[in-house]
């Protein structure tokens, strides 16, 4: 089976080709199979990741692995969630959404800074068939960026039972413990028995 990875991020694409590689499929990327980009308008991660998987699928005729993912703080309301990588603005750097976090963070107490990444994860078949999973990471937002690992706000996230960012404890501790994990572990799980069912039948 070939899977495109519908992303145009390295970051996440470095992440996808490390979480997915006990899987029995051949991974694709845009570099090989070129695809146009998915306005990101839902409300919600799943709204978003199933529009990209299946826009994408659509055009392309083959199985789409597509994400959304972001971060929401609780002291913020839970943003800046669905808008994550344009909280600054439509085309904001990762610098420019860290400053506008800790500017709105400025004031707020260590233990009011909870938050979560979240990940919805989709695999779309061209069929119309979809397989759907979440995970999460729950942490706190620090007062500074730390450490040189990871892009987005990994560098101001602090997970549960850790006391460094994921920017200081770099890709091999957080592919074992990030939410896109979390997600993609049980996503597989879904995949092999969708592909062990179709073999049988």
């Amino acid at each position: 089976m070939r899977l495109l990875l519908g992303t145009k991020n390295r970051g996440k694409l470095r992440e996808l080709f490390a979480l997915l590689k006990d899987l029995p499929v051949e991974l694709l990327t845009v570099e090989e199979v070129p695809f146009s980009d998915v306005p990101e308008t839902g409300w919600t991660f799943r709204e978003n990741a199933c529009a990209k998987a299946r826009a994408i699928s659509d055009e392309t005729g083959l199985p789409v692995l597509a994400e959304d993912s972001g971060l929401e703080v609780d002291a913020l309301g839970g943003a800046p969630g669905v808008r994550s990588a344009r909280f600054a603005g439509e085309e904001a750097t990762d610098e420019e959404n860290l400053r506008k976090l800790l500017t709105l963070l400025e004031g707020v107490p260590d233990g009011e800074r909870g938050a979560r990444f979240v990940c919805v994860a989709v695999v779309r078949l061209p069929d119309g068939t979809e397989l759907i999973a979440e995970g999460e990471l729950r942490g706190r937002i620090a007062r500074a960026p730390r450490g040189e690992h990871g892009f987005g706000y990994d560098p101001v996230f602090v997970p549960e039972g850790y006391d460094r960012t994921l920017g200081e404890l770099g890709p091999s501790v957080k592919d074992e413990i990030s939410h896109r994990k979390r997600a993609l572990e049980s996503l597989k799980r879904r995949l092999r028995e969708h592909l062990a069912s179709a073999s049988a039948g």
